[in-house]
């Protein structure tokens, strides 16, 4: 299952104004978070186990999704050329996240994949981020 982030009518029909850029980057992140976890959940409940999990993000850095129960891996160049097309809308995306006019290095995107029974390892650990996240406002 490929893992996508929010849309550029996401950003800014979602996020807050009036939060500041860190409000806004946690609240991408938590959503996320509270998105894996609901997915964990959702499988887990229908006792399916064999789901590969990957995606490409600019966001997360690889200390994170190492610790989320993902493992890097080499960025595929068609997903890379997919975030070079789409630039514009990642630029405004991102812009919208940091508040101002940001430029995203997405040659430093990471990608990573992990297997559901991975996940399932983390999801205490990932609740728990997701829970510290949504409560610091």
């Amino acid at each position: 299952m490929q893992i996508h982030g929010g849309t550029l009518l996401d950003y800014y029909f979602v996020l807050n104004f009036k939060w500041n850029s860190k409000q806004r980057t946690n609240y991408i992140i938590q959503q996320y978070l509270e998105g894996l976890v609901n997915l964990i959940e959702e499988y887990e409940k229908n006792n399916v186990r064999q789901i590969r999990f990957t995606g490409t993000t600019y966001i997360l850095n690889k200390n994170t999704a190492k610790k989320l129960g993902f493992t890097i891996t080499k960025t595929n160049s068609l997903q890379l050329m997919l975030l070079v097309l789409n630039y514009f809308n990642v630029l405004i995306s991102n812009s919208i996240a940091k508040g101002n006019f940001s430029f995203p290095n997405v040659t430093k995107s990471i990608s990573f994949e992990a297997k559901l029974d991975d996940l399932v390892k983390k999801k205490a650990s990932i609740k728990a981020l997701s829970n510290k996240l949504k409560h610091r406002g």
